[in-house]
């Protein structure tokens, strides 16, 4: 992570090496935080604009709500803290990282007069999964880790505690040779990667699970709102491993990963191997989206 001159924490812009929590912080000992991960592009005409903002910001509120979490701020102090931190770190492109969490007060499970802290960062940071894995597709293996949460609304929450074994898996395919996981719904269905949402193609139809088990994705949001737009064929319905292995195209989206061809899963190649022809598609159509060429879709685009 290359560091950049301020962190925005709890409304003021403070030096990156200032930006400390106590040790006693209710949500380093439970799990109870809400983030999101957001990008910052420069686009083709020299400016720079975030992607979807507002949809990011709506989501970590969503989440506070779901967990019955208060955030002191509203949605546009935090949307304009996001264009303010990158702003003053100078950044044309950029992660943007907005987390909010209990801090420090009562310990027990039931804090509730400790205070909500918001924190955002901003960093230069490149495609997740790397440019290679852009152009011509990763390797992941199906994990014995599962995704799975307590209930289905909180699998609609974007929260620290559910990455745990997101982590796991991600770090079990690493140390095994592989680039990513892909990990399983309690049923036995494919839900998603560790931290992306995953989407097939099978007979020039393109297939994503319902929101039953994954996260509600923004960048998968978008991928059915373009396949919409491109007469391509779509359906969301939930689908096996061997359905899976038998796909023409696979890929991955998300704000970190942006949008990853699979070529190899379990040591299998898909199809010939290589980025299919939807996959090229969507890619180009969601890079032509981020750098501000495609006029249809401008609003999801905040610029600095």
């Amino acid at each position: 992570m290359q560091k950049t001159e301020k962190i925005w924490f709890d409304g003021k812009l403070i030096p990156w090496d200032q930006a400390h929590v106590h040790v006693l912080t209710h949500s380093l000992h439970y799990g109870l935080a809400v983030f999101e991960g957001i990008r910052c592009y420069q686009c083709t005409d020299g400016r720079s604009a975030v992607f979807r903002l507002r949809e990011h910001i709506a989501r970590l509120f969503d989440s506070a709500k779901i967990v019955k979490m208060k955030i002191p701020y509203s949605a546009s102090q935090l949307e304009l803290a996001v264009v303010e931190t990158l702003r003053v770190n100078k950044l044309k492109e950029g992660y943007i990282r907005p987390i909010a969490f209990i801090g420090a007060g009562e310990m027990g499970l039931y804090a509730v007069h400790n205070p909500i802290q918001v924190v955002i960062a901003a960093y230069p940071w490149g495609s997740y999964l790397g440019d290679e894995g852009i152009k011509n597709g990763i390797r992941v293996k199906i994990s014995s880790f599962l995704r799975c949460q307590a209930s289905q609304e909180l699998s609609r929450a974007k929260l620290t505690g559910s990455y745990v074994a997101s982590i796991m898996a991600k770090l079990d395919a690493l140390e095994t040779g592989y680039q990513e996981a892909i990990m399983l719904s309690p049923d036995g269905n494919i839900s998603e990667a560790s931290g992306e949402n995953l989407f097939i193609v099978k007979g020039n139809v393109l297939k994503t699970p319902p929101l039953t088990s994954p996260l509600p994705g923004i960048t998968r949001d978008a991928i059915i709102q373009f396949a919409k737009e491109m007469k391509i064929a779509f359906k969301e319905k939930d689908f096996k491993p061997k359905e899976l292995l038998g796909s023409d195209e696979v890929f991955l989206t998300g704000t970190a990963a942006e949008i990853t061809p699979i070529r190899e899963i379990d040591g299998k190649k898909i199809a010939v191997g290589k980025p299919g022809p939807i996959t090229q598609a969507l890619q180009k159509k969601f890079f032509a989206t981020v750098k501000g060429e495609e006029p249809r879709y401008t609003s999801w685009l905040t610029y600095l």
